[in-house]
This record gives structure tokens, sequence and C-alpha cells, in this order.
């Protein structure tokens, strides 16, 4: 019955379009399915012209890469944009902004395609049983079976679907450009395979293959699930929800993040100079005076050193390198964006980062500063001991996360940041100098970086100006949606 009132509303043209977009659909995917299924059959019984070409194009590429460590390096880094270790949180991440944005539809496309892709790849690799290449100077290595490429399907999948989802958000006249985008990514990913010896050309176009299909085939299903709710099935073209957009839009009906950019730009740098000025000068006063409680303090605990304590503090000490304030980083700012509908926390955030990094590698590089002369854990270092950069990195990057959030959260758990502020960064100054690896004075310097450039981008950013809850920001941007005019 509601079929029927739905047919008499609109006509049969929505229905008409839909059988023929389905149709089309159905023979894309099935000559997708075909393609892939041929594909695995040539390698599953050893066609000898496929098997040629693969160690053809296999040694070929291995003559390349293994004459530059430079090269594999960057391969490998490519590569890793395939791997799980970055798809997975990406999936779940974007997840958790969709339904932050109250979009759940899109949300759980996103993950019951990402699980399937992560079903299928060991599955089918068992079943074919195909060695990795073997070839003349090995320079990667990958565990498992070699068809289809895991990192080829994830790819394809998981930047695949994040164009499905997150094209309504983007401008119709840069929808290629973020098509193209994906697209270099997937290829890139799919090369690096290929050119690290770990997989044939053949294993990399069955992942694309396979990928390409089963985004058909979930993109196909979550259209039905909108028909059968009473949406319209749009083209494919605009994405797989349409009506998202603006749901979408990083900071939809936000006005400019900072006025006068150019005046905010000069600001900035003057500030940036002023707390080098200030950090070379305390710097260069400890390196002349020298004080002798600095390398007593750090003696005085090497004494309560154990293999226990040694790891504790290992663990400790990574929680302020680089690797770990960047995970991070962009796990807070989409998140804050998403809540909080705003660039201006996330500029925030970004300079404090930025300027942390480029003050302690110039302050460190101007003031020369030797470690303690106590056991050092970590072994020789490439940069002086003043400032500390990990102490400097973890409590900028928690200072401004409590910043940004006590303006713009009511509810009694948010004094968890400011405790985070002050215990991170106590917990990583004591396993640094634990280990031998800074003085007390390098922390003191730490504090004065972190103190005078995020007094700087206060004054100058300004991060809790208009700063909303989150309930602010959805009306904000109601508001902003029924201003929008008409297409």
């Amino acid at each position: 019955m509601e079929e029927n009132r739905v047919v008499e509303r609109t006509g049969w043209a929505p229905v008409r379009h839909f059988a023929e977009r389905s149709v089309l659909g159905l023979l894309v995917v099935t000559a997708i399915g075909l393609t892939f299924g041929v594909l695995l059959l040539l390698v599953r019984f050893h066609w000898q012209p496929l098997l040629d070409l693969d160690r053809s194009v296999a040694d070929g590429l291995n003559r390349w890469t293994s004459g530059s460590e430079t090269t594999v390096g960057v391969l490998k880094q490519i590569s890793s944009f395939g791997g799980r270790g970055v798809l997975l949180p990406l999936v779940i991440l974007l997840a958790a902004v969709l339904l932050i944005r109250r979009r759940p539809r899109p949300a759980v496309y996103l993950l019951v395609t990402g699980a399937g892709a992560l079903i299928m790849d060991p599955s089918l690799k068992a079943l074919i049983g195909r060695l990795r290449p073997a070839v003349e100077v090995p320079v990667a290595t990958a565990p498992g079976n070699s068809f289809p490429s895991g990192h080829a399907l994830g790819s394809m999948v998981v930047y695949g679907m994040i164009v499905l989802v997150f094209l309504p958000a983007v401008r119709r006249r840069w929808r290629p450009w973020f098509i193209g985008l994906a697209a270099v990514i997937v290829a890139a990913v799919g090369f690096t395979r290929v050119a690290l010896g770990v997989h044939y050309v053949s294993d990399v176009l069955g992942g694309w293959l396979l990928g390409l299909a089963w985004i058909s085939v979930t993109a196909y299903a979550f259209r039905i699930w909108r028909r059968e709710a009473g949406h319209t099935t749009p083209p494919i073209t605009d994405g797989l929800e349409p009506e998202a957009g603006t749901d979408l839009k990083p900071a939809p009906a936000e006005g400019a993040v900072l006025p006068h950019p150019w005046a905010k730009a000069a600001e900035i740098l003057v500030g940036w100079v002023f707390v080098f000025g200030l950090l070379y000068l305390v710097g260069y006063s400890v390196n002349r005076w020298e004080p002798a409680f600095d390398d007593r303090f750090v003696r005085w605990l090497q004494t309560f050193r154990t293999p226990a304590l040694d790891d504790l503090s290992w663990l400790a000490s990574k929680a302020g390198d680089t690797h770990a304030i960047l995970i991070i980083s962009l796990i807070f700012c989409p998140l804050a964006l998403a809540l909080w509908r705003q660039w201006r926390p996330i500029v925030f955030l970004a300079f404090t980062m930025i300027g942390e990094l480029t003050l302690f590698l110039c302050a460190a590089a101007s003031v020369g500063r030797d470690r303690p002369s106590a056991e050092q854990l970590d072994g020789p270092m490439p940069t002086s001991s003043f400032p500390s950069g990990h102490i400097a990195a973890t409590m900028c990057l928690w200072v401004a996360i409590a910043i940004i959030v006590m303006s713009r959260v009511r509810q009694p758990w948010r004094w968890i940041f400011p405790a985070l502020a002050v215990i991170m960064p106590l917990v990583v100054a004591l396993s640094r100098i634990y280990r031998g690896m800074h003085h007390p004075t390098d922390f003191m310097g730490a504090a004065l970086l972190t103190a005078a450039w995020i007094g700087v981008l206060w004054w100058t950013v300004r991060p809790n100006e208009h700063a909303e809850t989150v309930t602010e920001a959805a009306v904000r941007v109601e508001r902003g949606r029924k201003l929008e005019p008409v297409a």
C-alpha cells in the first residue's frame, strides 16, 4: 500500500529511472565480478603468459628499487596508506564522525563494507595459496600469501567508500579532483606493492577488481535500503546520501576563521621570533652556568633503575614521541570538528604543534647543550638537550586540548583534560630524566616554550572566541541550513 501511494504521488518516472540504473549497475558489477573470476582462475591454474608477465615486471621493478634506500623508504611510506594500521583506524574514526553528525546509515555502510573487505582478504589468500614473489634483492617482506593484494583490496574499498559517502560535502566543481585524489592514492599503493617485491601485478589487479566489486555490491544494497525507507535514489555521482551534504561539511555556517589573516600571520611570526629569542637567552645562560644540581639529580634518579622501571620508562617516554603526538592530534581534530563545527580550534592546535616543533628544533640547534653525563638508555640523539622536545610536545598538545575543551563542554568530566595537561608532561619528563636523556632544566625550558608559545597563540588566534557547546553548534548549523538558497 505504501509503495502504491508513493507511485501515485510521484508518478512512474522515478521508478523507471531507478530500474534503469539498477540494471546498469547490475551489469557493471557482473562484469567486474566475471573479470575477477577469470583472473583468479588464470592465477590458480598457473597460466604461463600471466606468470611470465608477473615475473618480468617484478624483476624489473626490483632492479630499480634495490639501488636506492631512499626510494625504498618512500615506497614503504606510500604503501602504509593501504595497510590495516592506517585503514582500520581511519574507518572507525570516520564512522564516529558520522555518528556524531547523526548520520547512522553511512556509518553502518562504512563499518559493514570495511568489515567485509577485512574478512575476504585472508580467506581468499588461504584459498588460493599463491606464494609471494622471489626477487633477486629483497627490499621488503610481508606475511601470508600473495593473491589478492590486501593493500590493493583495502585501499580500493576504503578510499572508494569514502568518496561515495563524503561526495555530497564537496562542491561540484571540486568533485573530479576529490575522486581523482582517491584514485591516485589507490594506484600509488598498488604500485608500491609491486615495486617493493611483495606482490605480482596480477595480485594488485585482483585486489582492485575484488574491492571494486565489493563496494559496488554494498553501494547497491545501500540504495535499496534507502528506497525501502521511502527516500529517493539519485544518481551515484551525487554520493550515497546527497541530502547529508550540510551535515558532512566540516564547518557549515561558520564565519571567517581568522579575520585579517595576513595581519594575524605577521603577529604570529613576530611572536615566534620573541619566543625563540627567550628560549635562546635562557638556554645560553643555562649552558654557561651549568648548574650542578642538574647532573646530580639525573645521577640520583639513575640509582633507582631496574629492568622493570626501564621498560615502564620506555613506554612513558613513547607517549611524548612524534608518532604518539601525531596520532592523538589526528584523532582529536576530526572529532572536535565533528562536534563543534568550527575550524578555529583546529587551527589553534595545528599552529601550536607546528610552532612547538620549529621552536624546539631551532632552539636546540642554537643552544647546543650536551646530554647528561649519566648513562643514556636511548643512546645518542641527533638533537641537543635544551629544551626537551618530548616534554614540550606533550605539554603543548594537552594544554591546547584542555583550552579547547574547557570552553565548549559544560559537563564535569571536562576536568579530565586539565588533569591530563598536568599528568602527561610530568610522566614524560620523569621518564626522560630517568633514562638519562635530559636535565631538570631542560624540562623547565620545555615549560617556558609551552607557556610563551601558547600565550602568543591565545592572544592572536583566540581559540575560544565564539566557542559553542555541541547543542549550540547544532542550532547554528540548522539556522544556516534554513538560510541556504534553494538550488
